[in-house]
């Protein structure tokens, strides 16, 4: 089952440390623009992944072709792809050793989250982390209540 419980997605979000965005745009009118953004301005650390932009800068942070095109270790992928693609992202997910997979609102694969859970990944589905951040209390810096 993916994490549903307060307790245990402020544990998530809290532990989680970096940030792998799938789906990252440019284009500052799109939720995962702003999403990467919000999750900058929190402190994670984040790397937008999006294979049509890479190499270029996103709110100051280079973009990845892949998932697997990253150095070092990821804590979190956020999934910023429809629900069928968002089954691909978790099998890339899984094969990079992330810790956990978050889909986004509306992105729901429950044959992903049975894989990726599986896998030993933590799963959230079909929320925002924006959303979830200041409703548990969680937020920091300038944006704090």
């Amino acid at each position: 089952m993916p994490l549903e419980t307060d307790q245990e997605i402020a544990r998530l979000l809290t532990e989680t440390k970096r940030i792998a965005l799938v789906g990252a745009s440019a284009k500052p009118e799109r939720a995962s623009n702003r999403i990467l953004k919000f999750l900058l301005d929190q402190g994670y650390d984040v790397v937008p992944v999006n294979p049509g932009i890479a190499g270029q800068e996103l709110h100051g942070t280079m973009v990845a072709a892949s998932l697997d095109a990253i150095t070092g270790p990821i804590d979190m992928v956020d999934i910023f792809r429809n629900s069928a693609a968002a089954g691909g992202v978790a099998d890339e997910a899984i094969a990079i050793g992330a810790k956990s997979i978050w889909m986004q609102l509306g992105v729901i694969n429950r044959p992903a989250v049975e894989r990726a859970e599986e896998a030993g990944l933590d799963v959230v589905m079909d929320r925002c982390p924006k959303i979830e951040i200041p409703r548990l209390g969680l937020m920091k810096g300038d944006n704090a209540n």
